[in-house]
């Protein structure tokens, strides 16, 4: 069952004892928690990880202005954009040496393949990731909300088992990563 940001936030909000939210402008003080803490932290927690669900790839656009120093091109940014895993020249996502300045990327190369961490609509989080964000909103929601700093120490630590829970399942629907160009490997071959 896909939750939305609100549905998210109510739930936070019930494990800690408080009312449930029906918008982020509901007048009361848990709305306004929500509403200022939510963006950032979910940001912050899709950024942290290269999440299966929230990874892309794609060709940018190459800007018709050149950087001032050090690349001799700068490409667009997606606008939903969180944060770089690899980019490569043409149809390879990876191996070009690049920096990311604002929201543009510079390299040398003429194209750019990027593979990157977007941010999703809540609808496209699994259930994991759910019940993850869900923890870390309590801990973040509960000392705004209750004034506990030993309670919110407490779900702090529930949030991040929460977490490495949440990213065992997700690096379990891929290929496992293999060690590949290394003199070790190669010799005893």
């Amino acid at each position: 069952m896909a939750l939305s940001a609100i549905a998210l936030c109510s739930r936070a909000l019930l494990r800690l004892g408080a009312s449930p939210i029906a918008s982020f402008e509901d007048g009361t003080a848990e709305s306004e928690v929500a509403a200022l803490l939510y963006p950032p932290l979910r940001d912050a927690v899709l950024s942290s990880h290269p999440w299966s669900f929230a990874t892309a790839q794609g060709s940018l656009p190459r800007l018709a202005a050149a950087p001032v120093a050090d690349f001799a091109n700068a490409f667009q940014l997606p606008a939903d954009f969180l944060r770089v895993l690899s980019a490569g020249p043409g149809g390879r996502g990876q191996g070009l040496t690049y920096r990311i300045h604002q929201d543009r990327l510079l390299c040398d190369a003429e194209e750019v393949v990027l593979t990157y961490v977007f941010r999703p609509d809540e609808s496209g989080f699994p259930p994991f990731f759910d019940q993850m964000l869900m923890a870390r909103l309590t801990a973040e929601f509960c000392i705004p909300v209750t004034e506990s700093t030993t309670r919110a120490q407490f779900l702090f630590r529930l949030a991040e088992d929460e977490f490495r829970r949440a990213k065992l399942i997700d690096g379990q629907q891929q290929t496992p990563a293999a060690i590949a160009d290394f003199p070790l490997v190669e010799v005893r071959s």
